[in-house]
């Protein structure tokens, strides 16, 4: 079986986030990056397959030359390949034709990537692909598991769970509980070096749509502390001040 991992390269969670170039512009200055923290769910559950029914595992970055550390990375926690589109990822239709491009020219059986990444958090990756190769497409996936040439997947829905079997190939968006997180060990640090990285050129894309400017969200008001024997002052500011009564 063989199996495709996608993976973006997102700042870390603790990074402190600004803009420069008028608000047109991240700014990249001191930030460090990490695979997307949904994308670890997918890897992590891959590594699984590969351990436990042989399977082969390729990674996909869509982005330039300084996201090679984040796939080296993918690779020591398991992954046997990865290749790398050489472009930055525009937006979610050109990311996604991207990867299309790379599961038609290589059949893979199984893609799995994050829920969404989390600095754009647009969630719709997958389902684009699975429309543009007229393949399954499920998320947000919380389990799977492997049974000959079909997958069973559980799925979050509103209020519980879906059940849900397909024929492969599939492709699952991917989140916790899915499996655990993988920390790369010493050996699979060595080893990643030496893995193939395959860098391949974009397919062409037309832009679908523009980022215009960006803004933070707005600091925080101040909390004002209620002792909670007084029941009545903490209704008044609940309907008066913050008009949510």
């Amino acid at each position: 079986m063989k199996i495709l991992v996608c993976i973006t390269h997102v700042p870390d969670t603790t990074s402190k986030i600004a803009f420069i170039d008028n608000n047109t512009k991240f700014n990249e200055t001191g930030i460090q990056y990490i695979i997307g923290p949904y994308d670890d769910y997918a890897l992590a559950k891959a590594v699984e397959l590969k351990e436990s029914a042989g399977a082969t595992v390729t990674v996909l970055n869509v982005g330039e030359q300084n996201t090679e550390p984040t796939i080296r990375k993918a690779l020591a926690i398991g992954a046997d390949d990865a290749i790398r589109v050489n472009a930055f990822p525009i937006d979610s239709f050109f990311v996604a034709k991207q990867i299309a491009h790379v599961i038609q020219q290589n059949n893979y059986d199984l893609i799995l990537m994050g829920r969404e990444s989390i600095d754009y958090n647009s969630g719709v990756v997958h389902g684009i692909v699975g429309g543009l190769l007229n393949i399954p497409s499920i998320s947000p996936v919380m389990a799977l598991e492997i049974d000959g040439t079909k997958v069973k997947l559980t799925k979050e829905i509103e209020g519980g769970k879906a059940f849900i079997e397909s024929v492969l190939p599939v492709i699952a968006g991917c989140q916790e509980p899915i499996a655990e997180w993988k920390i790369p060990n010493m050996r699979g640090i060595m080893t990643a070096r030496t893995k193939p990285l395959n860098v391949v050129d974009p397919v062409p894309v037309d832009a679908v749509s523009e980022n215009i400017s960006y803004e933070n969200l707005p600091e925080k008001g101040s909390v004002k502390l209620v002792d909670p024997a007084n029941a009545e002052e903490l209704i008044d500011l609940l309907k008066n001040e913050a008009k949510v009564l």
